[in-house]
């Protein structure tokens, strides 16, 4: 950056500081000791949601078959062998690259690995012991137990019975990995540390760690610290090795001097990375295991328990089946449903939302999980849905403290974003740049990382993309403090859209002309040509100003400019159905300029997630137009894609496609396909390999609650579109309405039996089932049990 660029940079930043909280993330910092439970309270084995296999993963498929552990801050996947356990280690802030602020030949921002940079893995652990290999051991059995957030693996090696379980710890801030046994057995071997840039690790007693940093000058550092009972632990060489150990603790630490700061280039430099993880590491092996395992669980189970779902019960026959089978035979006979796989699929992107994001970075495509240093679009933060779709499950599903993490990177980044799109968006090769050279406010790419940088093409509809899913979480928690926060945020954004706005005359189907606002020229995504006025962008500035108008009132401030943005939605463009092709169309114009069946919904984003179009306000006319725009993009696609269309269908009432596309999203991946792998991954189809995409695990999730209730601010409705297979009988509770509000129901043949609702922030809301209404007012804090019907 140029030192004028820089010193004008700076002082944005510090005129902002008074109207712009810093992000609320958690860097890699010391932290008080946590609480410590006095017992360790596990949901039994009999009672708990889990996802099990009958062997450890491959270590080269541990994308695919390595189970997933996370902190929000700290992820792993873990291949659970006996012989050579491998974790696969990350830090959510471990990326190379910056601000990326120089434009390409046509006007765009670069996207490559050194100047956009990449999401990577900070480090690989391996625990391998002697004696315990598949020759060995017997009854293996390897799980995810969702209920407590635990990763484990147990097997036999003749009378000793082995069990080895794994859990990264929010409050202590470490990976834990426990190996017992009982039976006379004993634990022989060695762990070794190892970063994946070359870094020298150094062992001494029984610790280990290594440090370094990358050319963007982000610092970091790992280490691990061993404990054995009954046995030896030492130091030989780079690793820590083990002998005769009745138990075996193995307390693992990493981080970075990354800092939500922009002020101070996103670094905090009185971080020491190494310091910090030999001491968290360190800290964390002096506490009993069982009182870590308590402290782990109380915090996770603090998150899980806030939402229970029962669709209906399985057969023994399918239970009996390992969780990779179950999904195959779940597909090859879609007659026969298979209720608590299918509850288990909507809790574990639960469970991906609590160990993927609690007080640091959001979920990037990949969550914190990841098996190389060259991801497939760096494992970026895509804005034109999947960064969206990742936090469209947080509030409906209990965890609406998990959303934060992604209004504070906003927030934080804010200062960059503003002052890149000053320099750089009205740049004569910018072919999307304001044709009326008026610029105000802040603008993204199509992706973004976590130094301030954009990447790839101008999206100049991004901001408002973002401030959707923002407001969408003050919609379910009704908090001032965080509508305080993110008001900078959908202002700047405001302001953008103030200035790029351009007049041009339509006729009306009457033959009378009129004056109307478009978007200047931009792209839908990632669909058709270049256009003015496309229907993604101008859904997306109604309800832009929506927000505005409505964040304005609420807190008292603006009251101006609130007015002139109802002015500009009063006279925005909305979109018509082609009478060509009886779609709502995505371009002005009533021709289709792309392919038919394209993966990207973004004409229907006044429908999903936006509440423009409602099946219950809209005219028919407009409703058949979503319809048969949904008929015309087909029911197969991406794992996202699809999920999108069932979220879609569900809005529409229609429970069974709605139903066949949440199955479609839990299909097999095999041969390189589209589906669910055997850790139940989402992978993305790139012909003679697949990657993982979380999103599609997080909106397919979202479907199944969409079905269960729909909700915006006034109206919670139940059971709008319940399918078939789940209609005999079932329960929810703690799933999140807008409005500020949480709902328990329970149903039979198909009916509402009862509802409880509860004001967590809201007061006034109608219910509805099928054609009953009952307008509830509440306090927060309160409750009401409602009989639908009775």
């Amino acid at each position: 950056m140029l030192e004028s660029s820089r010193r004008g940079f700076l002082g944005l930043t510090g005129a902002a500081a008074a109207g712009i909280a810093l992000g609320g993330a958690r860097p890699f910092t010391a932290h008080a000791a946590p609480v410590r439970p006095a017992d360790a309270t596990l949901v039994p084995d009999a009672q708990a949601t889990t996802l099990w296999y009958r062997t450890p993963a491959r270590e080269d498929q541990i994308i695919r078959e390595g189970l997933p552990i996370g902190n929000g801050r700290l992820g792993a996947l873990v291949s659970g062998n006996p012989v050579d356990d491998a974790l696969y280690l990350t830090d959510g802030s471990f990326w190379t690259g910056g601000r990326n602020d120089s434009l390409t030949s046509d006007g765009q921002l670069g996207y490559d690995a050194s100047g956009f940079g990449s999401f990577g893995v900070l480090a690989q652990v391996h625990v391998t012991l002697t004696g315990h290999g598949p020759e060995e051991y017997t009854d293996y059995r390897r799980q995810l137990d969702l209920s407590n957030g635990i990763v484990s693996a147990s097997y036999r090696i003749g009378k000793a019975h082995y069990r080895r379980e794994i859990y990264a710890s929010h409050p202590d801030d470490v990976i834990v990995l426990r190996l017992t046994q009982s039976g006379g057995g004993s634990h022989t071997g060695a762990i070794s540390l190892v970063g994946t840039h070359g870094e020298t690790t150094t062992a001494t007693g029984d610790r280990a760690s290594f440090a370094g940093a990358l050319a963007n000058g982000l610092r970091y550092a790992a280490a691990v610290t061993v404990l054995g009972s009954g046995g030896r632990v030492r130091a030989d060489g780079a690793k820590v090795t083990f002998e005769g150990c009745r138990e075996v603790l193995i307390v693992i630490c990493a981080g970075t001097d990354y800092s939500p700061d922009a002020a101070r280039d996103f670094r905090d430099p009185s971080t020491d990375p190494l310091a910090l993880a030999r001491a968290k590491a360190a800290a964390a092996a002096g506490i009993a295991p069982t009182k870590l395992l308590g402290t782990h669980v109380a915090d996770y189970r603090r998150l899980y328990d806030r939402m229970t779902i029962d669709l209906g019960s399985s057969s023994p026959v399918q239970r009996a089946l390992d969780s990779w089978s179950r999904l195959a035979v779940r597909y090859t006979d879609p007659s026969t449903a298979d209720p608590e796989l299918e509850a288990a699929y909507l809790q574990f992107g639960r469970y991906l939302t609590i160990t993927g994001s609690r007080d640091g970075l959001p979920m990037n495509l990949q969550g914190l999980w990841i098996h190389n240093n060259t991801p497939d679009w760096y494992a970026d933060y895509h804005t034109d849905i999947n960064v969206q779709m990742n936090y469209w499950l947080a509030d409906p599903a209990g965890l609406g403290e998990c959303a934060d993490a992604l209004a504070d990177y906003c927030v934080s980044q804010l200062p960059v974003w503003t002052d890149v799109t000053r320099r750089l968006f009205n740049d004569p090769k910018n072919r999307f740049r304001n044709s009326s050279g008026k610029l105000a406010g802040w603008a993204v790419a199509f992706s973004t990382n976590i130094h301030g940088g954009s990447g790839w093409v101008w999206h100049p509809s991004g901001n408002a993309w973002l401030c959707n899913s923002l407001w969408r979480h003050y919609e379910y928690s009704q908090d001032r403090a965080y509508l305080e926060k993110i008001y900078p945020v959908l202002k700047g954004a405001a302001e953008f859209w103030q200035a790029r706005l351009i007049t041009t005359t339509v006729t009306d189907s009457d033959g009378t002309s009129r004056e109307v606002l478009i978007d200047d020229t931009a792209w839908s995504p990632e669909h058709g040509p270049d256009a003015k006025g496309i229907t993604y962008a101008q859904e997306l500035a109604w309800d832009l100003f929506q927000q505005i108008q409505v964040a304005s009132e609420r807190l008292g401030r603006d009251a101006e400019f609130a007015a002139e943005v109802k002015d500009l939605q009063s006279r925005l463009y909305l979109p018509r159905v082609s009478p060509t092709t009886g779609w709502l169309e995505e371009w002005m114009t009533p021709d289709n300029l792309g392919e038919v069946t394209h993966r990207h919904l973004s004409p229907l984003i006044g429908f999903f997630p936006a509440d423009r179009i409602a099946f219950d306000t809209s005219p028919k006319e407009l409703l058949d137009g979503v319809r048969n725009l949904l008929l015309a993009r087909g029911m197969d696609s991406y794992g996202w894609a699809c999920a999108w269309r069932s979220l879609c269908w569900a809005r529409l009432k229609d429970a069974e496609r709605a139903y066949q596309l949440y199955l479609t999203v839990m299909r097999p991946s095999m041969n390189n396909g589209n589906g669910t792998s055997a850790n139940f991954f989402d992978m993305y189809s790139q012909g003679s390999y697949t990657i993982f995409q979380i999103d599609a695990n997080l909106g397919g999730a979202t479907a199944a609650l969409e079905m269960l209730l729909y909700s915006r601010p006034g109206v919670i409705e139940l059971l709008p579109a319940l399918p078939r297979a789940w209609a005999a009988q079932g329960s929810v509770t703690g799933i999140g309405a807008r409005g500020g509000f949480e709902t328990d129901i329970t149903w039979r043949d198909g009916k509402v039996l009862r509802a409880t609702v509860r004001s967590i922030g809201g007061t006034s809301t109608e219910v509805r089932a099928g054609n009953w209404r009952q307008r509830v007012t509440l306090r927060p804090g309160e409750e009401v049990t409602l009989t639908p019907g009775r």
